[in-house]
């Protein structure tokens, strides 16, 4: 199951078939009170004077591409997300676990609707990601981590890949040894990734976009080859490309037509022999 799905994920979710994914993952909006945007910029050679000047005295002529935007504010961020996941819980197999990506705005109040949703004891891990980018006031810390909650559907039985953990370099190799510096590591509940680089290949323009190497160690761990992984808010098709990578299906659902045309030309331009999804709207009765 390769699918994109445009819609109202409120309206997709009671649709969707029972016990047919084994994570689901999900980066909702933080509830930051902005419109969230951000534009790109493309430079083209030229042998005119140019807007700006670069290697070798080259000239370039610079262009502001606009990317896709949704507001992001919600006067009750709860009562937004909380009936959105019940509704998803039974999508999730018996061993399935729900992984929920919020920064700290709101994540502090969704861990305590969580419990009370899924139980205390369906908590198995909170999940920093840390990361060293971008501007740094100077009237507090400055805020440079997300947080992902780990709930599982039975505390006692779920997936979880230990031997597909990418290992992490050693901070003192030669303390531990040839054989265990070469080896590596595993990584703890704290994950040193960089945001998506603002140039780089992996960049599709869309805010908020999460790096694969985020997404690539999530779902190695968190699913088995062959299963199916539901993020029903489906952004730029991060979760998507990731599953792809590792032989995983998908469901992603997202209302923005941008979202979705953003993550179809991604997965489309991503080994377009082995992915196969379609892109469809909760308007079609045939959908699942």
């Amino acid at each position: 199951m390769k699918r994109i799905v445009l819609a109202d994920n409120a309206d997709v979710l009671p649709m969707l078939p029972e016990k047919f994914a084994s994570l689901i993952y999900i980066d909702p909006p933080f509830n930051t009170g902005k419109v969230q945007k951000r534009n790109r910029i493309r430079a083209t050679a030229t042998d005119g004077p140019g807007d700006r000047g670069g290697f070798g005295g080259r000239r370039y002529d610079v262009e502001t591409v606009e990317s896709g935007s949704y507001a992001d504010d919600f006067d009750d961020f709860e009562a937004f997300l909380m009936p959105r996941i019940k509704a998803a819980l039974r999508c999730l197999t018996s061993d399935g676990s729900l992984l929920v990506h919020l920064d700290f705005r709101e994540v502090h109040y969704i861990k305590v609707a969580l419990d009370r949703l899924l139980g205390r004891d369906h908590f198995i891990n909170e999940i920093i990601w840390s990361y060293d980018y971008g501007g740094r006031p100077k009237n507090r810390w400055p805020n440079k981590h997300d947080t992902i909650l780990w709930y599982a559907l039975n505390p006692d039985d779920y997936v979880f890949n230990f031997d597909e953990i990418d290992r992490i370099p050693y901070m003192a190799p030669g303390l531990v040894g040839a054989e265990k510096a070469e080896r590596g590591k595993t990584p703890t509940d704290v994950w040193w990734n960089t945001i998506v680089p603002t140039n780089g290949r992996e960049k599709t323009g869309y805010p908020t976009q999460k790096p694969l190497g985020i997404m690539n160690r999530v779902i190695r761990v968190h699913s088995r080859p062959g299963d199916v992984v539901l993020d029903f808010f489906g952004g730029s098709g991060t979760t998507g490309e990731a599953a792809v990578r590792h032989d995983r299906g998908f469901v992603l659902i997202d209302n923005n037509p941008e979202a979705v045309r953003v993550a179809a030309t991604r997965l489309a331009s991503f080994r377009p022999e082995c992915v196969g999804f379609s892109v469809e709207s909760a308007a079609q009765p045939s959908l699942f």
